[in-house]
């Protein structure tokens, strides 16, 4: 039972990385939208662009699908249904 609690703890943790680093995008994504020519947050948004994309990679090796609309591939049989799903976590 205790390595459940540790492998939850462990997905939920990988999730609140990808939620912070997602933030971090929305906030940039606001701020670029009134200082369009700031090369450092420019260079930001791109670096944590590729951080995301590779966090939600990672995650969903190891845990499963995690993007929709053909940004995840599914495995078989059909995984989508299986809880807990990102935002319930």
């Amino acid at each position: 039972m205790k390595q459940g609690g540790n492998v939850n703890q462990e997905r939920h943790s990988f999730m609140e990385k990808i939620q912070m680093v997602d933030f971090a995008l929305v906030d940039l994504t606001l701020y670029l939208d009134t200082h369009p020519q700031d090369t450092q947050a420019i260079q930001q948004f791109n670096q944590l662009a590729v951080e995301s994309r590779d966090l939600k990679t990672a995650y969903e090796q190891k845990y499963g699908p995690l993007r929709q609309y053909g940004g995840s591939f599914s495995g078989y049989p059909w995984s989508w249904g299986d809880a807990p799903w990102p935002w319930q976590m």
